[in-house]
């Protein structure tokens, strides 16, 4: 068997002696061949048949016999070259050689000429392969491509290595130029607004590697003249003239009758200038979703409104209010988040129906909001400019289902009481305020969840965690749910701070980590990772019922990664390295969520070392279009890897999310946007 790497060539002679000769002949010469022997004609045959060498010998001295030899090679690889051997040369055997079919004609005695004849026809061999495949890729490429290019309305680029190789008339005409040339061999990046640079960085990325499947990205085209476009881009992986590329293709928008009825009826439904719903169109579309059941998370109604507008208005007139407002609507709905509704409700306040993971993904959010306001510098009128921040007010809604007006009444009255209590800040309500008989509500609570655990109303749901970094096994998170006396799911937001409260959260942990390992035992994920409360970390009984468990279930403890909140192990440090000392102890993994929230996520990990660190979702709020979140972000990537703890981030709710976090070297990504959580089938 040849080497790897090697050369193979073939020699056809009646003795060994030759094939030895000019093997190490060529390989004293730097040749790296490995020489086949065919011992006569039909053996010959038989090797050109299985396998193309890039260079015949034919050692013979019959010319007869050479002339069928090399008419089996015509018959088998015409274009493989030829050399005659013979114990002498004379003129007459060159031109006989030729005529033949065979390029030249060697001796062994005269090494060098061997040498050199096999050097020039090999290097020849490999030229006129590598030109007639770049011929014909080049010809089917300029033919596909033509065709492709030239015919379709979609905006298509082709780029390498961040630089743009190719453009059709569709994309020039979208991008506002007029010259090929002031596109082509320049970088990708400079057609496009910084916001949007992350994301397409990391899009880039991800599609040269094959895996960015289907995901459209948003970003800000910079078009001549200072104005803006936005676009939704897709990308292919694919070779142009050989090479690697990576292929962008932005829709053409279709001007049908139906398309442009849609188009007409947005701009009913929308403000020209912000962007953001009209009044009564945000009433109808807030008011409709509201009215649907959660399916996981929190919903809340949350308002802005710039602060100390009088005193702006009685000095500058009530023109420059309004140009203040109209920009404040502007920078608010380029904040805006995947399936946020945001109008405006009154003449100077804005109001956004929100979904997040949790309350924290919800402040964090807007606290990003009251930030890039209160650095933004409003034009009010053409002479003058201010800093002029805003306060916001919240107001949560029920998972099954609530009137949003209510809600949008006392998330406004919060609002302003925040602008008078000093403004630049968010009030939202105070649950023992809120709600007098929280004691009550709580004891209530307290008699269901008994309930749902007698009567085994409790479930589990399965959310994957998708890989950024290769194919690898697949993961899964578990969250619990609880159904009601009428079989309606009741969401963790709900439920779990009244089982805190009411110290029921040990008996909601065992059930959860019991059902978890039932299923592990019966599917046996990769990983599967489960949550514990701070009354299991003090629980003495834990580890014997563990033990327990493992016993009665078969689960391999490997498989099973027991996570712990990152400020809940902060403030109980103590409780939290026994846990893991215990969990680490049965063969269990061991994970940090909410990595980040804290003020020193590095000492977290000297404290508690992990298998993995699960980054906090609330830092995905905005994370496409934050650069200081995406600076905090990396930073909490090398220091997971510096304690050899994989990275995962939760709660990715959009392409442009999951493109950043490709480019800082996140290694696995959960949330909706990777697929939304599914009820686990216990089979039991």
């Amino acid at each position: 068997m040849a080497d790897n790497g090697a050369i193979p060539l073939l020699v056809l002679s009646r003795q060994q002696d030759p094939v030895e000769t000019i093997n190490s002949t060529l390989r004293n010469a730097g040749q790296p061949v490995h020489c086949a022997w065919a011992r006569d004609i039909a053996g010959f045959g038989e090797a050109l048949a299985q396998s193309l060498p890039q260079l015949i010998f034919v050692c013979v001295t019959d010319y007869d016999e050479a002339r069928t030899a090399l008419e089996v090679r015509d018959r088998y690889a015409t274009h493989v070259p030829a050399i005659l051997v013979r114990e002498s040369i004379a003129e007459s055997d060159l031109a006989q050689a030729m005529e033949i079919g065979a390029l030249d004609v060697v001796t062994l005695a005269a090494s060098a000429r061997l040498q050199a004849v096999a050097a020039r026809e090999l290097r020849s061999a490999r030229l006129d392969g590598a030109l007639a495949g770049t011929l014909a890729s080049a010809k089917q490429y300029r033919d596909q491509m033509k065709a492709f290019m030239s015919g379709s309305a979609d905006a298509i680029a082709h780029v390498q290595e961040g630089i743009v190789v190719d453009i059709n008339p569709a994309w020039l005409e979208l991008f506002g130029q007029q010259d090929a040339g002031a596109v082509l061999g320049q970088p990708l990046m400079d057609l496009f607004d910084q916001r949007s640079h992350s994301p397409l960085k990391g899009a880039l990325i991800a599609a040269s590697q094959g895996r960015w499947n289907d995901h459209s990205l948003a970003c800000i085209v910079a078009l001549p003249g200072g104005k803006e476009l936005t676009v939704d881009i897709e990308f292919e992986r694919f070779e142009f003239e050989g090479e690697p590329a990576v292929r962008l293709r932005i829709a053409s928008q279709k001007r049908d009758l139906k398309s442009l009825t849609a188009q007409l009826d947005e701009a009913l439904r929308y403000d020209a200038i912000t962007g953001l719903l009209k009044r009564t169109a945000f009433h109808e579309q807030a008011a409709a979703h509201a009215a649907q059941p959660l399916k996981a998370g929190l919903r809340a109604v949350v308002t802005f409104e710039a602060d100390k507008l009088a005193a702006l208005g009685a000095e500058l007139g009530p023109l420059a209010v309004e140009d203040v407002i109209d920009e404040l609507g502007t920078l608010l709905c380029s904040l805006l988040q995947p399936g946020d509704i945001a109008g405006r409700v009154t003449a100077q306040c804005f109001a956004v129906l929100a979904e997040r993971g949790n309350t924290r993904d919800l402040e964090v959010w807007v606290a990003q909001v009251l930030q890039h306001v209160a650095e933004h510098v409003f034009n009010s009128g053409e002479q003058h400019s201010a800093a002029i921040p805003c306060s916001a007010g919240c107001a949560p809604l029920s998972s099954h289902g609530e009137d949003l007006r209510a809600a949008l009444e006392y998330s406004l009255s919060a609002c302003r009481a925040a602008a008078a209590s000093g403004g630049n800040r968010l009030l939202r309500p105070d649950a023992s305020a809120v709600d007098p008989a929280a004691a009550e509500a709580d004891r209530t609570w307290a008699g269901q969840i008994k309930a749902a655990l007698m009567a085994n109303r409790f479930r589990l749901v399965q959310q994957p965690i998708a890989s950024l970094v290769g194919e690898g096994e697949p993961m899964i998170d578990l969250v619990v749910r609880m159904l009601d006396e009428n079989g309606n799911e009741v969401l963790p937001s709900e439920f779990l701070a009244a089982a805190e409260r009411t110290d029921l959260m040990k008996n909601i942990d065992r059930w959860v980590i019991g059902a978890a390992m039932s299923f592990c035992a019966a599917r046996k994920p990769n990983r599967l990772f489960v949550r514990v409360s701070h009354d299991s970390m003090r629980d003495q009984t834990l580890g014997t019922w563990l033990l327990q468990q493992i016993k009665a279930s078969g689960v391999e403890p490997a498989r099973l990664v027991f996570e712990l909140g990152e400020e809940l192990a902060t403030r109980h440090l103590k409780d939290a390295r026994e846990l893991r000392a215990l969990v680490t102890h049965l063969g269990f993994g061991f994970a940090i969520e909410n990595f980040g929230a804290s003020r020193d996520s590095a000492q977290i990990l000297r404290h508690l070392p992990s298998n993995f660190a699960k980054i906090d979702g609330a830092l995905m709020q905005g994370l496409a279009n934050d650069r200081r979140l995406q600076d905090q972000v990396k930073s909490l990537v090398e220091t997971a890897r510096a304690a050899k703890a994989t990275t995962i981030a939760e709660r990715v709710e959009d392409a442009n999310t999951m493109a950043v976090l490709w480019q800082l070297g996140v290694e696995f990504v959960q949330g909706y946007f990777v697929s939304s959580p599914e009820e686990v089938v216990l089979g039991t």
